[in-house]
């Protein structure tokens, strides 16, 4: 059982998760001035807060990998998830953990 405020255990992506991932694949290809073959929510942890901040492992093709912080915000603002940091180059093996927005 996570502490209040840390990340969940590490779980395989669903159908939930990839809409979220999808939502934000735009700013991550423009942030990172690069367009990624694939576009694959792998696994996740999720952290509570006053939304929910997803860590995402995303697989981009080949032997790419990047890991995704991404808020999603509570649904009475009625707002999109937001990007708030990336993790590039990583590889398949590489722990999804918490890192601070970037």
């Amino acid at each position: 059982m996570p502490l209040c405020g840390g990340t969940s255990d590490v779980k395989p992506a669903g159908a939930d998760v990839q809409a979220v991932v999808d939502k934000v694949r735009h700013h991550v290809e423009n942030k990172m001035n690069k367009n990624f073959k694939e576009f694959t929510a792998i696994h996740f942890s999720s952290q509570v807060v006053a939304g929910t901040n997803y860590f995402v492992k995303v697989h981009g093709g080949d032997e790419e990998y990047l890991h995704l912080r991404i808020f999603v915000p509570l649904p009475c603002h009625g707002t999109e998830p937001e990007l708030h940091g990336v993790e590039y180059p990583k590889a398949m093996s590489d722990k999804i953990e918490y890192f601070n927005s970037n």
